[in-house]
């Protein structure tokens, strides 16, 4: 761990005074700050915008999901807790193993229980604040940063970034320069813009020597080609099954909400698998396939389908149909599939009750694209995993430089596991 000294060695440059610059001030560089000046190190964060955790405040729709407690069945997270099941929920999990269990969910939650944030656990173990407030969750951090003695300077903008040697000897703000002995690069990723997070901080790390692994939009909506979509604008499905094909070779499944929108789809599960969509598209046509009714068979479901018809031959199957998928759905359904929605049940032939099961199992739709930075949720991509210290989050090419947060080449699923990223890796960069 970095001691407090007053006397700076050449490499870190004549003290302007500090001995941890955090460069970020998103939910990694403010806990990389607490966690620096609890040690009894001088610190300073340098925020570019006027108010620090502008895009924290957007997490879990305003109410800043915090975490997730995905602990044992008996909610133990001391020695129930599965590590290995957690970090399956990351891209690159593997490199957040002593991370996680350093400072994880456990961890997390005690440390917003201790400076005034009561929380309480969700669905799928997603931890908010109890007051579902992300601005509460905001004000604890600053009034925690105010007490741990950091200072915060707003509105600087890094201009540029000077080394001797194999460390960092100043960086340069507008205004000013500013020396350290150990700088925490966390400047986030590319999504959410206007929030600042343009990806300043890659230009920075590259010009130090690290590699940056492309940026791409990771849990963002998906567009479709297919010209029904505009017609399910709205519709929201629950615990459907969701297969990504890629040149007719299924690569990956998920099961949750999805949600239709003018352009294309939405929702948890489709966010999800986004990152993995863009990838694919690259490479040629990838098809998304809704499994409608995941909990029955194609052959339980057509004996449940048949049964429908036989208990009302004089309905149409449009109305039928209704019972398997909202009005708008079947309607599109049936479209696809070819069949006349005004067809009496009794006059449905074999094939054409073989083709509404077969839809209601596979309801397949082109991927056009993913949407941009503008609407991705986080990046994937970033500072190359290879030249990071998982241990520590200490560069392996410039000395006196650690990372955390969203700058480097990892990304979660929804529900609170990219801010834990955040916190656990701020933490174990202020360790050190």
């Amino acid at each position: 761990m970095l001691e407090k000294d007053t006397k700076f060695s050449a490499q870190g440059g004549p003290a302007s005074g500090w001995d941890v610059a955090v460069i970020g001030g998103g939910p990694a560089g403010i806990m990389a700050s607490i966690q620096s000046a609890r040690n009894g190190l001088r610190v300073v964060l340098i925020e570019k915008n006027s108010k620090l955790g502008k895009k924290m405040l957007l997490t879990g729709g305003g109410r800043c999901n915090l975490t997730n407690a995905e602990f044992s069945a008996q909610g133990g997270p001391a020695s129930g807790w599965d590590l290995k099941k957690f970090v399956s929920n990351y891209n690159n999990g593997e490199f957040l193993f002593h991370a996680f269990s350093v400072f994880g969910p456990k961890e997390t939650i005690e440390f917003f229980n201790k400076i005034g944030v009561k929380t309480k656990t969700e669905k799928n173990g997603r931890v908010f604040p109890a007051s579902n407030d992300a601005d509460e969750v905001l004000e604890a951090l600053k009034k925690e940063l105010e007490k741990s003695g950091a200072e915060i300077l707003y509105n600087s903008e890094i201009v540029d970034i000077k080394k001797t040697g194999k460390a960092i000897s100043k960086i340069i703000l507008k205004d000013k320069e500013i020396t350290a002995r150990k700088y925490i690069l966390c400047t986030g990723g590319k999504s959410y813009v206007q929030t600042g997070s343009d990806g300043a901080g890659y230009k920075l790390a590259e010009k130090l020597g690290h590699t940056i692994v492309k940026p791409s939009p990771a849990l963002a909506p998906i567009r479709i080609f297919d010209d029904w979509i505009k017609n399910l604008q709205g519709i929201s499905l629950k615990d459907v099954k969701i297969t990504v094909l890629h040149n007719n070779k299924k690569i990956l499944s998920e099961t949750g909400e999805v949600l239709f929108t003018h352009y294309g789809i939405s929702g948890p599960a489709i966010l999800d698998i986004s990152a993995k969509v863009g990838e694919l598209l690259e490479k040629g046509e990838t098809k998304i396939s809704l499994d409608l009714s995941p909990l029955l068979n194609q052959e339980q479901l057509l004996k449940e389908f048949e049964e429908y018809l036989k208990g009302y031959p004089n309905k149409t199957i449009k109305n039928i149909l209704t019972e398997f998928a909202q009005e708008r759905l079947a309607e599109v359904l049936l479209d696809v599939a070819k069949i006349d929605k005004g067809k009496i049940a009794n006059n449905l032939s074999k094939i054409e009750r073989g083709a509404v099961v077969k839809i209601l199992k596979n309801f397949e739709m082109t991927a056009e694209d993913v949407m941009g930075f503008e609407l991705a949720m986080v990046t994937r991509g970033g500072i190359s995993l290879k030249e990071i210290d998982h241990k520590t989050m200490q560069s392996k090419i410039i000395d006196n430089l650690f990372f955390a947060g969203e700058i480097i080449d990892e990304d979660g699923k929804t529900g609170g596991f990219n801010l834990q990223m955040c916190w656990s890796t701020g933490y174990l960069a202020s360790q050190q």
